[in-house]
């Protein structure tokens, strides 16, 4: 991806934000361009189907102002 500082994978939506929420902030706030990938759709997750854990995904990167 052009123009990206930093890429952070995790294994479901949520993984990412509840486990390093703070860092990813902290490099946006410093004006870099992070990038967050859920390696799967989280449809077995036991917290919601995969559409829902879509929507929090989505407001989770909102929030913490990534990609």
């Amino acid at each position: 991806m052009p123009n990206t500082d930093v890429m952070v994978f995790g294994a479901h939506p949520d993984d990412i934000e509840i486990g390093c929420g703070g860092t990813v902030m902290n490099l946006t706030d410093a004006g870099r361009r992070v990038v967050l990938v859920d390696l799967v759709r989280g449809e077995l997750g036991t917290r919601g189907s995969a559409e829902i854990r879509a929507r929090e995904a989505e407001e989770g990167a909102r929030i913490l102002a990534a990609c």
